[in-house]
């Protein structure tokens, strides 16, 4: 995902610098090239060996280090980074920065390179708030760095506050949103909706299906990769919430319909994955129904119909929606992309094997007015990009 990328990871001299070791792991394993520069303070806590067992490359921490070959080291390398990521920062690297004092090999790099720059303060929560610290930051986001905000947790002296680094996990996906792909997509929104609805029978029951939401989740995390702004409106799953989007949970058809709909003037691109029930209870009760000798009968009633309700309205919106069929597949998925108005629909086929609810691989079929691309098996994230490049291919044709 990260195949000729370089990042320059910056580690300064805080307790939180032994979580740095698995990032330039995590980085390395996508194949990203990792240069790690280290202040004197940091060894304290890390060693060099660690980083460059881990890098494959030298981990540099002297500016005046004659054991290089003849080049200006830290100009040299400014040239090749597409990204910088400082973690964890102190308060004294951040206070260098802001004021242009290069005085190592980490600030004099960081002050010649021109590419994105992430800084992650971690420190104990008193020198974070600290207002110094706070105008150096804002100072720094005033000359386009990026400031990864420190979580809550427990400190290394016991206190519980913000001043926490991030987990591994989340500084990397960071460094995912700004390089992982192009932005093609940069700015435009997109609406995605995933996961099942649950439609209440009585207060213990409900009417739902198989849908475990990873299709959408994995259409919503392309989409802000490759730098869409992102809502995604979800049922109940048990999935993660992918970063870096705006989150709308609901449990109910209606719920759905009503926050789509609110929304969708102003999307440019709408993709309904979700598993919608087509129907809910007509009466729902509002204490557990007991259970008799008898046989129960339980009346149904129609839920909206969301993407047809989109459909009359699209206006210049692209338009996606869904088929999950089990027999005649092309045919029942053409029916609906004419009757609602649909820009394409994408269809599978729950009786193939890796294809359907709760799988991590899918097998696509996209369906558009004038043409049908049957996908091989592959990755929902895989597959979610072959989706978004049709979709971004017909909205570029449409604006001509």
């Amino acid at each position: 995902m990260l195949q000729g990328k370089t990042v320059l990871l910056g580690v300064t001299g805080g307790i939180a610098a032994y979580k740095m070791p698995n990032v330039a792991r995590m980085l390395k394993k996508m194949h990203c090239n990792v240069h790690v520069l280290m202040t004197q303070n940091a060894t304290n806590f890390i060693t060099a060996t660690t980083f460059e067992t881990l890098t494959g490359n030298k981990c540099l921490i002297d500016t005046f280090d004659r054991n290089f070959e003849f080049s200006v080291e830290h100009v040299a390398l400014a040239k090749q980074a597409d990204l910088v990521l400082i973690a964890p920062a102190t308060a004294n690297v951040i206070g260098k920065i802001a004021g242009g004092i290069a005085d190592d090999m980490l600030t004099t790099t960081v002050m010649a390179c021109t590419c994105k720059k992430l800084i992650a303060p971690a420190m104990n929560h008193n020198m974070y708030h600290n207002p110094i610290v706070q105008e150096n930051l804002e100072k720094l986001k005033r000359y386009d760095y990026e400031i990864i905000d420190p979580v809550c947790g427990m400190l290394a002296n016991g206190d519980t506050g913000d001043g926490k680094l991030p987990s591994e996990e989340t500084l990397v996906q960071y460094v995912l949103k700004e390089l992982a792909f192009p932005k093609d997509m940069q700015d435009m929104k997109v609406l995605v909706t995933a996961g099942p609805t649950q439609e209440a029978i009585d207060p213990v029951r409900y009417i739902t299906n198989h849908s475990t939401g990873k299709m959408g989740y994995a259409i919503a995390k392309m989409a802000m990769l490759r730098g869409a702004k992102v809502t995604l409106v979800s049922g109940p799953t048990a999935l993660e919430i992918p970063m870096f989007l705006e989150y709308v949970p609901v449990v109910s058809a209606e719920e759905m319909c009503q926050e789509v709909l609110k929304r969708a003037g102003e999307q440019d691109m709408i993709i309904k994955a979700a598993a919608v029930a087509d129907y809910r209870p007509a009466n729902t009760a509002t204490e557990k129904i007991k259970k008799s000798d008898e046989e129960a009968q339980l009346q149904l009633e129609r839920t909206t119909d969301i993407l047809a309700a989109l459909g009359k309205q699209k206006g210049n919106t692209v338009l996606c929606g869904f088929s999950m069929e089990t027999e005649n597949m092309l045919e029942n998925s053409r029916k609906k992309l004419e009757k609602k108005n649909l820009d394409m629909i994408v269809a599978n086929n729950l009786k193939q094997e890796g294809a359907g609810f709760g799988t991590d691989t899918n097998i696509l079929t996209l369906i558009t007015r004038d043409a049908e691309q049957e996908l091989e098996i592959m990755s929902k994230e895989k597959a979610a990009g072959c989706l978004l490049d049709e979709l971004c291919a017909i909205r570029k044709k449409r604006q001509g």
